[in-house]
């Protein structure tokens, strides 16, 4: 699906999709994957992401040694809530929620350990080497992540907007909460 002789359109295929015509953009498409050296499905992937996260920009973190990297499509201006609930105190975990959609583990599922405690729906993910959670599946939304911002990459984030939370009493504050539900929703 790359570059096509002169005066003929180019095609391309997805995989499990018909084969469609890419009519006068089959020029530039075919420039752009030479340009960055990508195959049609690499392409394809590029252009869904940015249409299906327009807004968002990909960071990129992991652990400290590194074993554990991880993507997620997330705003450069992030939203963290400050949990005071017992373990989020005792690790000083400050995340922010996004959907699991948003969310890629790039490497290390089977360096990563899990810790549950009192009704076991949030997953305390962790490294087995280092000990770092960079990311986990907070109780308010199992449907998501929860993401350290200290552990993605430097350059994406613009800002950081904390907001605390009473874990102390989570089902009032989650009860209260008018949007943490509606954070891991696509």
């Amino acid at each position: 699906a790359g570059g096509s002789p002169a005066g003929s359109a180019a095609q391309a295929q997805l995989p499990g999709s018909s084969v469609f015509d890419l009519g006068a953009q089959s020029g530039r498409w075919a420039a752009f994957q030479e340009r960055h050296r990508l195959s049609c499905e690499e392409t394809a992937r590029l252009l869904l992401d940015t249409y299906e996260y327009r807004g968002l920009v990909k960071h990129t973190g992991g652990c400290h040694c590194g074993a554990i990297r991880f993507e997620v499509w997330a705003s450069a201006d992030l939203h963290v809530f400050n949990c005071n609930c017992s373990i989020c105190t005792k690790k000083q975990n400050r995340h922010f929620i996004v959907p699991a959609s948003r969310f890629k583990l790039l490497k290390g599922a089977d360096n990563l350990t899990t810790y549950t405690f009192n009704t076991h729906r949030a997953q305390h993910t962790f490294c087995k080497t280092c000990g770092v959670q960079s990311f986990y599946t907070p109780r308010s939304n199992p449907d998501g992540y929860g993401i350290a911002p200290h552990c993605l990459d430097d350059g994406t984030v613009q800002t950081i907007v904390t907001e605390d939370i009473n874990g102390k009493e989570w089902e009032k504050a989650v009860k209260e909460h008018k949007t943490i539900r509606d954070m891991s929703k696509p």
